[in-house]
C-alpha cells in the first residue's frame, strides 16, 4: 500500500520540506518524485489532516 500526494504545482512550494514533514508525521517512509510524494502505507486519512493543518485543500480519492 502506498500513499500518494499529487497536485502540488506550485513551485514556491519546497516539496521536499513538505514530505520530510509527512513522513515524520505519518512515520512512515518515503519519496518524492518530480512533484509527487509517495508514502509507504495507508496514510490518507493522516496525510489529509496534515496538510489541511498546513493551508492545503485536500481532495481524497
Amino acid at each position: 500500500m502506498v500513499t500518494i500526494v499529487e497536485g502540488i504545482d506550485d513551485s514556491a512550494i519546497d516539496i521536499h520540506d513538505l514530505a520530510k514533514t509527512l513522513k515524520s508525521r505519518c512515520a512512515s517512509g518515503g519519496t518524492v518524485k518530480g512533484r509527487t510524494i509517495e508514502l509507504q502505507g495507508d496514510h490518507k486519512k493522516r496525510a489529509s489532516k496534515v496538510l489541511e493543518q498546513n493551508g492545503y485543500t485536500v481532495e481524497v480519492r
